[in-house]
């Protein structure tokens, strides 16, 4: 859809009067209850490495943003890991696991996020064209850490399980369990060739999620 485009909502056009015409920026804001993050990581002899970026409160956190219509959530967070930490790589396109992201808005009123968080292995780095986000790499153990400073010890652990998990699932790739590897391929593992392991393992490369969506704007060289 077209960022002109309108859908509409009771009815079919030209039936009801009453019918309502909805632009792709209030699209957008009714979806983001929905969120997307990419989980960016390297592999190095000292072990695995996760690569965050700063809030603007300055609190560690994964790239991250809402999902938009007419993308799958891989290619939206793709376009994430690129626009916020400047990542060339690629990204599983099932997500791993999912967590809730906690926000007050106005009003004070609490609003939970549901996040779909995806595996994305780094290739190579650019300056991001957002600026003030600071992306750096930390061990895992560092990583969980940054991610429970200045946050609810609840919402801490929640974000630190997802390292935990992303861990045991770049292992289980490198060793050669999973359908398709991020990383050092390994032979295929006995009955692991069905349907759902397939899906799982499907990658996708975020330039070509860039070139998908017409968001094909480079970062500055130095």
């Amino acid at each position: 859809m077209s960022a002109g485009a309108s859908s509409t909502v009771g009815g079919s056009h030209g039936q009801n009067p009453s019918v309502r015409f909805l632009r792709l920026a209030h699209l957008r804001k009714l979806r983001r209850c929905e969120q997307v993050a990419a989980v960016c990581f390297r592999a190095r002899s000292s072990g695995i490495e996760f690569l965050l970026v700063q809030t603007g409160k300055g609190r560690w956190i994964f790239p991250k943003g809402g999902a938009e219509p007419g993308l799958t959530h891989a290619q939206a967070a793709a376009l994430e890991a690129f626009e916020e930490a400047g990542v060339h790589g690629r990204m599983e396109e099932a997500s791993f696991t999912r967590y809730v992201q906690r926000k007050r808005g106005k009003m004070r009123r609490l609003t939970e996020l549901s996040v779909s968080a995806h595996l994305c292995e780094v290739l190579r780095l650019v300056p991001p064209p957002e600026l003030n986000r600071n992306p750096t790499w930390f061990s895992a153990e560092k990583a969980k850490r940054r991610l429970r400073d200045d946050r609810p010890p609840d919402h801490g652990a929640d974000l630190a399980r997802v390292v935990d998990r992303a861990v045991t699932r770049i292992q289980r790739l490198r060793s050669g369990l999973g359908a398709q590897s991020l990383g050092t391929p390994g032979p295929p593992a006995h009955g692991m060739r069905s349907k759902d392991a397939r899906q799982k393992g499907r990658l996708i490369n975020i330039d070509s999620a860039r070139r998908t969506t017409g968001r094909t704007r480079a970062a500055p060289a130095g």
